[in-house]
Formats: C-alpha cells, structure tokens, sequence
C-alpha cells in the first residue's frame, strides 16, 4: 500500500509504517525524561540539536544557527506536535535539511553500518519531546 506523495507528504509504504505509527499514538505513548532530553539535543553526537538550534543553556559560541532557536518552542507548540516535527520533519518544510529522527529508510548519505537504524529511539524520541514541551 503506498499514499501518493503530494506536497507536504512523502509516500507512505508499509515499511514505514512503524513511523506512522509514532506520529498517529504520540499522546498515548509513555512519557519521556526531560532531563535525558536535554543531554540528547545537547550531544554533538546523538541527538546533534545543537548543531543546528540554538538551545537554552548553551554557550552561543557552540551551537547553530541554520534551524530556529528552541527557546519558547514548548509555549508555540504541543508535544504531539513536536513530536511529529522530529519525525517528520519534511510535512512541515518540504526543504528543510533536519534529519527524520525516526524514519530508517529513503535516506542519504547514511553510513553503512547505521543504514536501517534510526537516529533516535523511540523512547529518545519521548525524552526530547519532554525536554522540547518544558522550553516555554
């Protein structure tokens, strides 16, 4: 089964369909830690928020410009909301250049041996979006 792409929304087949299934049940699934969160966007390694973002705490001097800063982003958005932004981010901005946290195929670039894992877990996943939902 695959959705035809249209301008906000790529084709959805049935392998990706454990991401569709993120972004549909985001409220019912369990609650992430903010704490973890934070250290995950903050991680020029993991979550790699902070290449891109500017984030609350941070020294200016180490963090990105090319995405909007985060601060308040809790107060604009809900965490349903910022959660699919993650995930999805391409609905959302069919231009941008942030990575779909969860998606593990249709992607570029990717290094053979993370090919077929997602960025983020789904639990990591949760923790940034607890973390994302208290910047208000």
């Amino acid at each position: 089964m695959t959705r035809q792409p249209g301008p906000w929304h790529p084709p959805l087949a049935w392998s990706t369909w454990p991401l569709a299934l993120l972004l549909a049940t985001g409220a019912a699934l369990a609650q992430g830690d903010a704490a973890r969160g934070a250290a995950i966007a903050a991680s020029r390694s993991q979550g790699l928020c902070v290449l891109c973002h500017a984030l609350p705490g941070q020294p200016a001097a180490l963090q990105g410009d090319l995405g909007p800063p985060l601060a308040g982003v809790g107060a604009r958005l809900e965490a349903d909301a910022l959660r699919q932004r993650l995930l999805a981010p391409e609905r959302f901005n069919p231009d941008t250049v942030m990575p779909s946290y969860g998606r593990t195929e249709g992607l570029q670039r990717v290094a053979p041996a993370l090919r077929g894992q997602a960025l983020l877990s789904a639990a990591q996943v949760d923790d940034v979006v607890a973390w994302l939902v208290t910047l208000r």
